[in-house]
C-alpha cells in the first residue's frame, strides 16, 4: 500500500497536511466551520471535521474524474434508481481512499474515540432494501473497476422510516437523516433542471389538489456525493434530486395575510422529495409516487443529454457515448421521455427515434411478483404528462400491429403484451413499456431469470427473445467483507495476499486450507471475534443481553410473507414446544436474530413482526427456556446494523418460497462472512449451493416447479392433520399463549396458514425445515467439521462480488469501457 506522502501525491493535496498544525485540513475545519471555543466542540463536530477534511483530499481526484471524461468522451453509463442504499460514507471513503494510516494517526494523535466518531453520521434515507443496495454495491464497483458511469437518485430528506418497537408493534417515525448538514453532498444549483407538468397545484382544506389544465414548473436542483473507487484512482459522482419551486411563495397573496395559500407552490414542490416511498395505500401516495418516478426520469434525462451534448453533436451517436440502466420499473419512464426529447427537441423522426432509444436504454427487472410489477392509471399520464401518453399509446399502437401480423387471431396475447391494461380504469403497464422499449431485459438470479421468461412476461419474451438475459447480482467485497470484518479479512490477506478485494475470485486458494488446523482455528477466532463485539454493542446500545458462545441464528430482510419470517417463527414454536414438553431435553442453545421493516400498511407483515415479539418475551419469561433458546427482534435494520450482525452470524436463514425470491444479496454477504445457508432453492442461492457444493449448503422445502404444480391441489389443512408439531405450534399460537393480554390477536396468522390456503407454503416446509435444522445442529456438534464448511463456503463466494456482475453487465450490455483517470 502507499504512504502518506505518496497518497497526498495522487490526490494532489500539495503540501497542506491531514491535521497535526493549525493549517492541516482536520484543524482548519473543526475552527472555521464551528466558530466556537474548542472546548465546546463535541463528536458531531469531530466526524464533520474530519469527514469534511476527506472529501478535501478526494476533490481535486473527483474533478479530474469529470475533466478526463469530458476530455477521452467515452462511453458512460448512467444508472438510474429510486434507491441507493448507501449506508454511511466515512470509514467507507477512507477505505477506498487508501488513508486509513492518515486518520489512524489523527485518532491516535488527538485521543478520539473511532467508533464514537462513526456513530455521528447517520445511514444516508436514500433506500430500504436489496434493490437500493444493489445499486450502491454497483456504483462502488463501477468506480473500482474505472468505469465511466454515473448514478441518478433522489435527495429524500426523510428515509422511509424509523422504526421502533412498542409493545411488540412497529412504530413508525420520521427518519430526518439530513437534520444536519452532510458534510459528502456538493449543491450544484447552477445545473437546475426545469421539469414541466400538465397541471398545477393548490390548498384545499390543508391538502394539495391538482388543478387540470394549467401547466406548472419544478425545479430539479442536483446535489453530488462521491463514489470513491478502490484505490481513489476513479472517482464517480451520485447525482440526487431535490424539487424546489420556481419561486419562493406568492408576496401578493403572503401580503394579503393568506400565508398558507403564499406557500403553496413551494409546498407541492418540496414535498415531491421529502419521503422515500409514499404509503401507496392512498390513491394521494400513489400518485406522489408516480410524480417522484417522473421527477427522477425528466430531471436524469435532462442533465445526462447535456453532458453528451458537450462533446457530440450527432444524435446518432447517442448509443455509442450513453448507455441508461433502469433499476426495475420505477423509471420505466424512461422510454417515453427520450422519445419525446428526440421527437420534440432533436427533431428526429419517429424511426430513428424509437431505434436511438431502444438501443440506448436498458432494463433491470426485479421481481416475479405481479402486485410489484407497477401499473398507474393512464388518467394520471393525461393530467400530468399529456405528451407521454400521446407517445405511450404510438408505441402501443405499433406494437400491437406487429403483434396481429405476427400472430393473427391470437388476442390473447395482444391484451397480455399490451402496455395498456384495459378495464374500467385503464392502466399503463410500465414493466410492459421497459421491455418494449430497452434493448436488454436481464434478471438477476439464474432462476429469477428463467421464471421471468417462462411466466412473468412469457409474451414479451417470445416476442424479444434476444433482449432476454440474466445477471446474477453481486455485493462488494470492499464494504461488506474487508470493512465490515477486518478480523476475517485480515486472516484472508494473511493467507493469500490482498488481491481478492478486487478479484473476489481469489478466494478459490483457500479451499485447500479447509483442511489446514491452524486455519481452521484462526477462522473460529475470527467469527467469535465478531460475536463477541456484536454483543458488547447490543448490551450498550438496547441493554439485550446475549451470549456469543450460543449459536447466532439470522434472519434479516424486508418483513413479507413471501420471505417466511413467519416460518422461522413457526420453527422456534416447535423448538420450544420441545423443550416444553421435555425439559431434559439435548438441545443446542441458540440465539435466533430477526430484523426488517414492514411497510406502514402492510397490516400481516406488522402483525408477524409483533408475533415475533411477544414470542421473545415469552420465551424469556418461561424459566424452563430461558438460556436455551432466545428471540431477539433487532429494529430499525440498516446498512450499519447488517454490517455489525452479518460477521457474528453462524446461520443464515435463506427461506422464501421457492420462485418468489428474485436474487436475494444478504444470502452473499453472509456466505463470504463465514455463515453457513439454511434455505430454499431460491434466487441466488441455488448457484451458492451449487458453487460451493449442495453438501456444504443445508437446503430444505419444495421446489419453484413443485409450489407451482401444488397450486391447484394444495391443502395446508393435511399438514395441520397428519403432523403432530405443525398442529400443536398453530394450536399454541391460537392458544393466547404468547398474546395472553391481548387475546385472539394473533387469529390472523392461524387463518393466513389454514383458512385462507398458506398460499407462501409454510405449512409445506415446515417439516422439512425442521429436519434441515437437525443436520445443521448435527454438524455443529463438530467445530472441525464446522469450520471446514466454513472456509468451503468462503471459498466459493467470489463468484458472487458485484465487480464481476459489473463486468458483465459492461461487456454484455453496456459495451462500457474503462477509462483510467489521468
Amino acid at each position: 500500500m502507499p504512504g502518506a506522502k505518496e497518497l497526498l501525491r495522487q490526490y494532489a493535496c500539495g503540501p497542506v497536511q491531514f491535521a497535526g498544525t493549525n493549517d492541516a485540513l482536520y484543524e482548519r475545519h473543526l475552527m472555521f466551520d464551528n466558530v466556537v471555543d474548542p472546548m465546546a466542540i463535541g463528536p458531531r463536530e469531530r466526524y464533520e471535521a474530519i469527514a469534511r477534511s476527506v472529501r478535501d483530499i478526494l476533490s481535486q481526484r473527483w474533478l479530474r474524474t469529470e475533466h478526463t471524461y469530458r476530455r477521452e468522451n467515452p462511453k458512460r453509463v448512467y444508472y438510474l434508481s429510486l434507491e441507493f442504499l448507501i449506508g454511511r460514507s466515512l470509514a467507507n471513503n477512507v477505505m477506498n481512499l487508501l488513508c486509513d494510516p492518515v486518520v489512524e494517526r489523527l485518532i491516535e494523535d488527538k485521543g478520539l474515540d473511532w467508533l464514537g466518531v462513526l456513530e455521528q453520521e447517520p445511514d444516508a434515507g436514500l433506500g430500504n432494501g436489496g434493490l437500493g443496495r444493489l445499486a450502491a454495491c454497483f456504483l462502488d464497483s463501477m468506480a473500482a473497476m474505472q468505469i465511466p458511469a454515473m448514478g441518478y437518485g433522489l435527495r429524500y430528506e426523510y428515509g422511509i422510516f424509523r422504526q421502533s418497537i412498542r409493545d411488540g408493534w412497529q412504530n413508525e417515525q420520521p427518519d430526518h437523516w439530513l437534520r444536519r448538514p452532510d458534510p459528502w453532498e456538493v449543491a450544484r444549483p447552477q445545473e437546475q433542471v426545469e421539469v414541466r407538468l400538465g397541471c398545477s397545484f393548490e390548498v384545499r382544506g390543508g391538502t394539495f389538489g391538482a388543478i387540470p389544465g394549467q401547466p406548472s414548473v419544478l425545479l430539479g436542483i442536483p446535489y453530488d456525493r462521491p463514489v470513491v473507487g478502490f484505490g481513489g484512482k476513479t472517482i464517480n459522482t451520485l447525482r440526487l434530486w431535490a424539487a424546489a419551486a420556481p419561486e419562493a411563495f406568492d408576496f401578493h397573496e403572503f401580503s394579503a395575510g393568506d400565508f398558507v395559500g403564499a406557500l403553496a407552490e413551494r409546498l407541492s414542490a418540496e414535498t415531491l422529495t421529502r419521503v422515500l416511498y409514499p404509503d401507496d395505500s392512498t390513491n394521494m401516495g400513489q400518485g406522489l409516487r408516480f410524480v417522484q418516478e417522473y421527477f427522477l426520469v425528466a430531471c436524469s434525462l435532462a442533465d445526462l443529454v447535456r453532458r453528451f451534448r458537450q462533446s457530440n453533436s450527432d444524435w446518432r451517436t447517442l448509443p455509442d457515448k450513453v448507455a441508461i440502466q433502469l433499476n426495475d420499473t420505477h423509471p420505466s419512464l424512461a422510454v417515453s421521455e427520450l422519445m419525446r426529447i428526440l421527437l420534440d427537441e432533436a427533431r428526429l423522426g419517429w424511426d430513428e427515434a424509437w431505434d436511438l432509444t431502444r438501443q440506448t436504454l436498458a432494463y433491470t427487472n426485479h421481481t416475479l411478483l405481479p402486485e410489484a410489477l407497477e401499473k398507474w392509471p393512464l388518467r394520471w399520464f393525461e393530467l400530468l404528462i399529456p405528451r407521454h401518453l400521446d407517445i405511450i399509446l404510438e408505441i402501443n399502437r405499433r406494437l400491437i400491429e406487429d403483434v396481429r401480423a405476427r400472430f393473427p387471431g391470437d388476442e390473447g396475447k395482444v391484451e397480455r403484451v399490451s402496455l395498456v391494461e384495459e378495464g374500467e380504469g385503464r392502466k399503463i403497464r410500465m414493466a410492459n413499456l421497459a421491455i418494449v422499449g430497452s434493448h436488454s431485459t436481464n434478471g438477476v438470479a439464474a432462476i429469477h431469470s428463467g421464471l421471468l421468461r417462462t411466466m412473468t412476461v412469457r409474451d414479451l419474451a417470445d416476442l424479444f427473445a434476444e433482449r432476454f438475459n440474466n445477471k446474477t447480482n453481486g455485493v462488494t467485497p470492499r464494504r461488506w467483507l474487508r470493512l465490515a470484518n477486518p478480523a476475517l479479512a485480515g486472516i484472508i490477506t494473511e493467507a493469500i495476499g490482498d488481491r481478492w478485494i478486487t478479484d473476489l475470485a481469489d478466494l478459490e486458494k483457500l479451499k485447500p486450507l479447509a483442511d489446514d488446523k491452524s486455519f481452521r482455528e484462526a477462522i473460529y477466532k475470527a467469527k467469535h471475534s465478531a460475536k463477541s463485539h456484536f454483543a458488547e454493542w447490543l448490551r450498550l446500545t438496547s441493554g439485550v443481553s446475549v451470549d456469543p458462545a450460543l449459536i447466532f441464528d439470522s434472519q434479516v430482510k424486508r418483513i413479507h410473507e413471501y420471505k417466511r419470517q413467519l416460518l422461522n417463527a413457526l420453527r422456534v414454536v416447535v423448538l420450544y414446544n420441545r423443550l416444553r414438553e421435555d425439559p431434559d431435553l439435548e438441545m443446542t442453545p441458540r440465539t435466533f436474530f430477526f430484523a426488517g421493516k414492514a411497510a406502514p400498511a402492510y397490516h400481516l407483515a406488522k402483525l408477524i413482526i409483533k408475533f415475533l415479539n411477544n414470542l421473545a418475551g415469552t420465551i424469556d419469561g418461561d424459566p424452563v427456556v430461558r438460556g436455551r433458546l432466545k428471540v431477539v427482534f433487532l429494529p430499525e435494520y440498516c446498512v450499519s446494523l447488517a454490517e455489525r450482525l452479518i460477521p457474528a452470524t453462524d446461520v443464515s436463514n435463506q427461506i422464501s418460497t421457492a420462485g418468489f425470491e428474485a436474487s436475494g444479496t444478504s444470502n452473499m454477504k453472509f456466505m463470504m462472512n463465514g455463515a453457513l445457508t439454511l434455505g430454499t432453492r431460491d434466487g441466488a442461492t441455488i448457484e451458492m449451493a451449487e458453487a460451493a457444493g449442495e453438501d456444504n449448503f443445508f437446503l430444505f422445502g419444495l421446489t419453484a416447479e413443485q409450489v407451482a404444480d401444488s397450486r391447484g391441489w394444495y391443502n395446508p389443512h393435511w399438514h395441520y392433520d397428519n403432523e403432530p408439531e405443525t398442529r400443536a405450534a398453530l394450536d399454541l399460537i391460537s392458544s393466547d399463549h404468547v398474546s395472553r393480554y391481548e387475546p385472539g390477536v394473533f387469529g390472523p396468522l392461524r387463518d393466513v396458514l389454514l383458512t385462507h390456503g398458506d398460499h407462501y407454503r409454510h405449512l409445506a416446509d415446515l417439516a422439512d425445515y425442521l429436519a434441515a435444522d437437525r443436520r445443521l445442529l448435527e454438524l455443529y456438534a463438530d467445530p472441525d467439521a464446522w469450520a471446514r464448511k466454513v472456509i468451503l463456503n468462503i471459498a466459493a463466494s467470489g463468484r458472487f462480488s458485484s465487480d464481476r456482475t459489473i463486468a458483465e453487465y459492461a461487456a454484455e450490455i453496456w459495451d462500457a469501457k474503462p477509462c483510467p483517470v489521468q
